[in-house]
């Protein structure tokens, strides 16, 4: 790999044998950290043409927080504490120091593209990790409310009689280039922007191996088998909680028959088609996504 997809490996050193360790953390959260804001699953960077990360000294989150374990430590990026936290309990934080012209929340997917790398996978990891804080406050086996541990990379059951341990989860999802010889077919959804395509891609189901899913997917998707299937590469997806299994695979046939329910087209799509912008393919995959890195090593045979 010549460089790693966006969001993924931005040099940030996770220390999870430190999340216990109170002290150490309190230690961390002094203002020389840096903490992210996420309100309602959209980061706050500094403006939307050109954005960039805004890093919060804890002093001036603190009124917002009820205390330090409500904030989700994240790791070290160059020596630094990097910590996030959940705005979304206040209505229209923007008004409010030290919100207030600073900057904007944000969709990431608006603007993730647009962000250096690192800040991109930096702001990837708090809104992947709060959402999930989000969506776990009360236990899936007792229906009672959890409590954050481990600096927010784990949530306890309340009741003692339960108390069951929820980790992190992701979602894994397999995407794939399927290659024909000098051709590769794409697929678009209804719901996409006007004339973009975009490699096949679909959800790892209980008790499947990730090339079931890529056989499966394709199969079910445009009706053609594959054979040879390669793992390219990954990459965090946190929309809102996936990891992206990229992998390449041969066509075994060439006749396209797309489920309606699943893609409103599907074509065959040559390198140089490709290269060049073939009739009707106005937009390509997201440049900040694996389908465009698989795409592109493919048209260019990297």
């Amino acid at each position: 790999m010549r460089a790693p997809n966006h969001y993924a490996d931005y040099g940030l050193e996770r220390h999870a044998e430190r999340r216990a360790d109170e002290g150490w953390l309190d230690a961390r959260f002094d203002n020389a950290a840096c903490v992210l804001a996420v309100w309602r699953s959209r980061p706050f960077v500094r403006s939307v043409e050109t954005p960039r990360a805004v890093c919060f000294e804890p002093g001036e989150i603190r009124p917002f927080l009820n205390e330090r374990r409500d904030a989700v430590f994240l790791g070290l990026k160059g020596g630094r504490a990097h910590f996030a936290f959940d705005l979304s309990h206040v209505e229209d934080p923007e008004a409010r120091p030290p919100f207030a012209r600073r900057g904007t929340f944000v969709d990431l997917r608006s603007v993730g593209a647009l962000l250096p790398p690192d800040q991109g996978g930096l702001l990837a990891y708090a809104k992947g990790i709060l959402h999930w804080h989000e969506r776990h406050r009360f236990c899936g086996n007792c229906g009672q409310p959890t409590e954050s541990r481990e600096a927010g990379h784990l949530r306890i059951c309340t009741d003692r009689a339960c108390g069951v341990s929820h980790f992190p989860r992701t979602d894994p999802a397999v995407i794939m280039l399927i290659a024909e010889g000098d051709r590769a077919v794409l697929g678009r959804k209804a719901e996409w922007p006007d004339g973009m395509y975009s490699a096949l891609a679909g959800f790892v189901e209980p008790g499947e191996s990730l090339e079931e899913a890529v056989a499966r997917e394709v199969k079910e998707e445009v009706a053609i088998d594959v054979a040879n299937i390669r793992y390219h590469s990954s990459q965090p997806w946190p929309f809102p909680a996936s990891l992206m299994l990229g992998f390449s695979a041969d066509a075994l046939s060439g006749e396209i028959a797309f489920d309606p329910e699943e893609l409103e087209d599907a074509r065959w799509f040559t390198r140089e088609e490709l290269r060049q912008g073939a009739a009707g393919l106005v937009r390509r995959a997201r440049s900040d996504s694996i389908a465009r890195r698989l795409i592109n090593d493919w048209v260019y045979e990297r």
